[in-house]
Parts: C-alpha cells; sequence; structure tokens
C-alpha cells in the first residue's frame, strides 16, 4: 500500500475535510479526492461519507486511521529528526489556553529544556479548547492542554489537574456590595452590577452562578477582554466583579489587591486534561514532556 496514500488518508480524517487537508498537504482539493477514492478502492471499502460540510469517516475509516497514524507519525518523526539520535534535538510543540499554558505549563517544560541528551526545543501556540483539539489532529501540535475532553479513538486524553474558581472584586467595591448582605441575598445581592469577562456570554459568571447560586446571572458585561490575567487586572482597578481561577488570584488576595466575595463550601471546579494523538508517546519526547506534566500538577491542586 503506498504510504503517500495513506498520509493523505490520516490528514483527511483528522482535518474533517478534503478542502483542509488539501491545504496541509500543499495538494489540490481534486488530487486528494483522488488519493481517496484510489485507496478505497484498494481496500474495497468506503473510508468516508461525504457530507454538505466535510466528511465523516465510516467504522473502517475509524479503524485504519486508528491503527496508521501512530505509526505515520513515527516516520515523519524520524525524518524530521535524522536518525543521528545524539546530535538531533527534538522539538516539542504544545498547545493550550493562553492564561494557563502561561503560567503553569510553559515553566513546568523549560525545566526539560537543555542542552543535554535528553532535553528538546519547545515551541508554544495558545488557542480555544476547539483550535487546539483541531490543531493537536490536524498534527500541528504534539501535546495539547485543553478543558474539553476530544471524541473519538485518535485522540487520547489525561485528566491533569482541577482549577478552582473565585468571585472576586476590588476592595472597595467589595465593601460597597457588603459581604452579610450578600450572606443574606446570595446572587440577588449581585444583580446589575457590573463584571468583567472574557466574552459577552460571561462563560466564568454564568458558570460560577449556575454552580454556586443555582441560577442565572442578572448582571451584565462592563469590560470584555480575551484574556484572564486582563480580567483579573481590570477586576483590581475597580471596573468589576470577576470569577477567575485561584491559581491566577492567589497572590492578589494574599496582597489585598482583590477580596474574594464568596467562598461555597463547594466551590466551582475547571477539569484540564492532556491530550496526544494515539500511539505518539511512544515518541519519548512526548511522552518525557507528558509524564513530567502530571508529576508537576500534583502540586497544582
Amino acid at each position: 500500500m503506498d504510504l503517500a496514500l495513506l498520509r493523505t488518508f490520516v490528514t483527511v480524517h483528522r482535518a474533517g475535510s478534503f478542502t483542509r487537508a488539501a491545504a496541509l498537504l500543499g495538494l489540490s482539493q481534486p488530487a486528494v479526492t483522488s488519493q481517496i477514492r484510489t485507496l478505497e478502492r484498494q481496500l474495497g471499502r468506503p473510508l468516508f461519507l461525504r457530507q454538505a460540510r466535510g466528511v465523516t469517516p465510516t467504522t473502517i475509516g475509524d479503524e485504519l486511521a486508528h491503527k496508521a497514524a501512530p505509526h505515520l507519525d513515527a516516520l515523519v518523526e524520524i525524518a524530521e529528526t535524522g536518525l543521528d539520535d545524539e546530535s538531533s534535538v527534538r522539538t516539542l510543540h504544545l498547545a493550550g489556553p493562553p492564561e494557563f499554558t502561561a503560567e503553569r505549563a510553559l515553566p513546568a517544560l523549560t525545566e526539560l529544556t537543555g542542552d543535554d541528551r535528553q532535553g528538546f526545543a519547545l515551541r508554544a501556540s495558545f488557542g480555544t479548547a476547539e483550535e487546539v483539539l483541531e490543531g493537536l489532529a490536524s498534527g500541528h501540535h504534539d501535546l495539547a492542554i485543553s478543558t474539553a475532553r476530544p471524541r473519538g479513538a485518535l485522540l487520547t486524553a489525561t485528566p491533569l489537574c482541577d482549577e478552582e474558581h473565585v468571585l472576586v472584586a476590588s476592595p472597595r467595591r467589595a465593601e460597597l456590595i457588603g459581604p452579610q448582605k450578600l450572606r443574606r441575598a446570595g446572587a440577588s445581592a449581585l444583580e446589575n452590577l457590573p463584571v468583567v469577562e472574557v466574552h459577552e456570554s460571561l462563560p466564568f459568571v454564568s458558570r460560577y452562578w449556575a454552580s454556586v447560586f443555582d441560577s442565572r446571572p442578572a448582571a451584565s458585561g462592563t469590560v470584555i477582554v480575551p484574556d484572564l490575567r486582563a480580567v483579573l487586572a481590570c477586576a483590581i482597578a475597580g471596573a468589576g466583579l470577576a470569577v477567575v481561577p485561584r491559581y491566577l488570584c492567589a497572590a492578589a488576595l494574599d496582597r489585598g489587591d482583590v477580596v474574594a466575595l464568596h467562598e461555597p463550601a463547594v466551590p466551582p471546579l475547571r477539569t484540564y486534561v492532556l491530550v496526544v494523538r494515539t500511539g505518539t508517546l511512544a515518541m519519548p519526547h512526548i511522552a518525557r514532556a507528558h509524564e513530567w506534566l502530571l508529576r508537576t500538577a500534583a502540586d497544582w491542586c
């Protein structure tokens, strides 16, 4: 069987589209379609179901991808790093949410970037859960940190750690609200107060309200900025309430820059998972980074 056909097949399987696969491979869409049809004729079975938007793998297609993709990835790794393991430096491509990756994962992994034979070069990129998982499946990343679990057998997820969320505000704004009023009135004490969030849909505030108050927030976003570090900075400046991870606001809480408005008995949690393409943990640099992050994350909880 032609390895080029398998490479095209795996790329289409990961991309979910002939068009996206063609762009990744540097081929025309008709060329990709022709290669997939050739492979289907050789196997005597359809590998994809054509849909209005992209393609969906058949059961046979999923099975073939599960078996072939790890071996193709290993061959690509050999081609990229060469056969001289003593002189080559492998590169780990990491992707994840900007705040958690910058504050947690990257400082941990930099300990593994060295000039010894065990070290590797590190390249990082940021994105949403959907973006990093799509990039991982397409082969752009080796390791992804996500708050969403992938579906299917092509990607393998391992729980990494839980992130506790805290409702905070500046000391001045906390005084205006009053802790006794909050304890007595609950979420109604926070109605119509300004909120700092990462998106107009108020994902962090809505999740907190649903978990702690069993309700939906009546507040509206005053400042919307797509980075939790900026959200915290705006909350410190008094722009409004914010829900941020405890690891991100712990130092600000200790300094008194912000105040925790509520300490629920069961705080809202969000779980991070560490994701790889199935079979790629056979590659030493990916396996080492994966194991190191899992071990280090034990101290983050």
